[in-house]
């Protein structure tokens, strides 16, 4: 897994240790996905970050620029299977 992406596993799983709450962890994660802004796995969590801040419209932006689904589930499931593809199911 790329340094990148590490990264940005790292970031979402302290966020989803806070309870995917808005504060200094999502502050860290949304910023980390604003500096790779284009890279399908960040939009991807810029996506996620937009859906737990609430503004459906803003994730529904940056689901279609990662080409994936709006999700359905909790932030929790969303982050589960996000993080299944980013680490190769590991």
């Amino acid at each position: 897994m790329a340094s990148e992406t590490a990264a940005l596993v790292e970031a979402f799983d302290r966020l989803a240790t806070a309870g995917f709450v808005m504060g200094t962890e999502w502050e860290t994660v949304h910023n980390l996905c604003q500096a790779h802004e284009g890279k399908p796995d960040f939009d991807w969590g810029n996506a996620l970050c937009h859906s737990i801040e609430g503004d459906e419209w803003n994730a529904g932006y940056w689901y279609r620029r990662a080409d994936k689904p709006v999700a359905a589930g909790s932030f929790a499931e969303e982050w589960a299977a996000m993080r299944a593809v980013l680490t190769g199911g590991s």
